[in-house]
């Protein structure tokens, strides 16, 4: 056994699949043909993608397009880029390896390691839940004129009825997830209409300007968008979600499994790169356009766009996308929470308790802060929890580039030098950008 374990290139072997309630339990046909084997892997790629388009990711993309215009649109391309390189390394290693990110780590590192990554995760995940408890909060308040304090409290309810879908199977999880996604396409598609954005400078802004790097102002908000934009729980959940698909478990299937669930990932990116790209959009074509450089934030956005754009709808579309995006990234969020801790500490708690857990962890302080601060309070925690966010970072890409680049873990689908080149890069632009952006945000 010993020997097997050396030869694997891990230094523990493997005791329990990832999320091993629904481990392998979607079909894949086997001699059908590209389309069908396709759509038996689409569904992981938009469960990530969720986390690229959270509450925590609107706030800087309305003020880049307030303040700049459509200048800012190809970091938004940029973060996405990397986004899916790194999304492709995760499905990657749950494929060949068949481990998580977090049980991959305790595989590999010693405990005091592996401990000190957990309570790092966990912290990142809390901060994330943060996001959605105030996004879905908010949304709340705009809609139905619920104090931003209840908002909060009712998020509470979110931990049963995600219980309940879960129980339901997957496949229906990643229904709802797609369901969700929709309504957000179909509310920024209506703001876009009604917005009427200029085409020739949206497409010159995708290549990136000189005064991004000259403007201090703009190097900040676009170090913001790219540094919050991979989140690290996402590294974590996609590892092992694409898990969940029956393929072949030899170096042919596990080969095939890697390139459609890479096709499903990199679309659904894009379909996030879209909507972050919309929120940016309409923020320029109606704020910037017209003078209001100055709106920072969801609710000022929320109550400027009916004004601006003369009808009522355009703040009540934008309200149900915020809402849509919360309830989607408290899906995503869930998950995990399951995953990094079952993967880290081979503990398995019952799914309502570590959910009570962590939502309670993100409820407690946004409750405070509403109830002393108010809507300004929110805002600024909202803002907080992506640094949080973007100061874990490193403690999941770093890891995950280890883990694919070996040979001995990985075999003959270790990263090839241009791509280890390349991922190396990546890891290191984001981490000296998190780093400025947490040295700037303290001082």
């Amino acid at each position: 056994m010993l020997s097997d374990i050396i030869k694997s290139g891990w230094r523990k072997q493997k005791t329990t699949d990832s999320l091993p309630e629904v481990f392998s339990s979607i079909h894949v046909p086997k001699n059908a043909g590209f389309w069908r084997k396709l759509l038996a892997f689409v569904g992981p790629g938009l469960m990530i993608a969720v986390g690229y388009m959270d509450p925590g990711n609107w706030a800087t993309d309305i003020a880049g397009g307030a303040q700049f215009g459509y200048t800012l649109l190809s970091v938004i391309l940029i973060s996405n880029i990397f986004a899916m390189i790194l999304q492709h390394l995760s499905l990657k290693l749950g494929i060949v390896a068949e481990r998580d990110l977090a049980q991959a780590c305790r595989d590999h590192f010693n405990p005091t390691t592996n401990f000190i990554l957990w309570i790092l995760c966990e912290i990142a995940i809390a901060a994330c839940d943060l996001a959605e408890v105030i996004g879905s909060a908010i949304a709340l308040n705009l809609l139905f004129g619920i104090p931003l304090t209840w908002g909060v409290v009712i998020t509470i309810v979110d931990v049963f009825i995600i219980l309940f879908l879960q129980a339901k199977g997957f496949r229906i999880l990643e229904s709802i997830v797609a369901g969700l996604i929709f309504v957000i396409l179909i509310c920024f598609g209506y703001e876009i209409f009604l917005s009427k954005p200029e085409i020739l400078p949206i497409v010159s802004s995708l290549l990136p300007q000189k005064e991004i790097v000259t403007n201090p102002s703009m190097l900040y908000i676009a170090i913001g968008i790219l540094g919050a934009t991979v989140m690290p729980h996402n590294l974590y959940l996609h590892s092992s979600i694409v898990q969940t698909r029956n393929y072949d478990r030899t170096p042919e299937g596990k080969k095939e499994a890697i390139k459609f669930a890479t096709i499903d990932s990199t679309s659904s990116l894009f379909v996030a790169f879209f909507i972050n790209a919309a929120i940016l959009i309409v923020a320029a074509a109606t704020f910037h356009t017209t003078g209001n450089k100055d709106v920072a934030d969801i609710h000022d956005a929320y109550k400027m766009l009916t004004p601006i754009l003369g009808t009522t709808f355009a703040s009540v579309f934008f309200a149900i996308a915020l809402l849509a995006s919360g309830q989607n990234s408290t899906l995503t969020g869930t998950l995990a929470g399951q995953i990094v801790m079952e993967g880290f500490l081979n503990i398995r708690l019952k799914p309502w308790i570590r959910r009570l857990i962590t939502r309670l962890i993100a409820v407690i302080p946004a409750l405070l802060v509403t109830m002393l601060y108010g809507e300004k309070g929110t805002t600024q925690l909202l803002v907080l929890s992506q640094v949080i966010l973007s100061m874990q970072l490193g403690f999941a890409v770093v890891p995950l580039i280890m883990f694919t680049d070996s040979k001995a873990k990985m075999g003959e689908f270790a990263n090839k030098l241009w791509l280890k080149i390349i991922v190396w890069i990546i890891a290191g632009i984001i981490i000296l950008l998190n780093g400025f952006l947490l040295v700037e945000e303290i001082f």
